[in-house]
């Protein structure tokens, strides 16, 4: 059985209400349904933007469905949809 590890704010001198307990408990429950970018920090990829030109580069940051790539030229933001990996 999974104990979940619950922090007792009460214990902490701020009040527990039912409605954050469950905000907290939904955001749990919705976040691995949620879109995310296929990539992992440390792949090496190809971006491909009509406004950017085609880099290649390797992933640095990841935020929601956007990735840093970091390049020769420095690091660009793309959207995850504008990379493919790199053979």
């Amino acid at each position: 059985m999974v104990k979940p590890l619950v922090q007792d704010l009460s214990s902490m001198g701020q009040p527990v209400t039912l409605a954050s307990a469950a905000a907290q408990t939904w955001s749990r429950v919705v976040k691995p349904f949620a879109p995310r970018s296929p990539y992992r920090i440390g792949d090496a990829v190809v971006a491909d933007d009509p406004f950017k030109g085609r880099r290649e580069g390797v992933v640095v940051f990841l935020q929601g469905l956007s990735a840093g790539v970091d390049t020769a030229e420095g690091v660009f933001f793309y959207d995850h949809r504008q990379l493919k990996k790199l053979d």
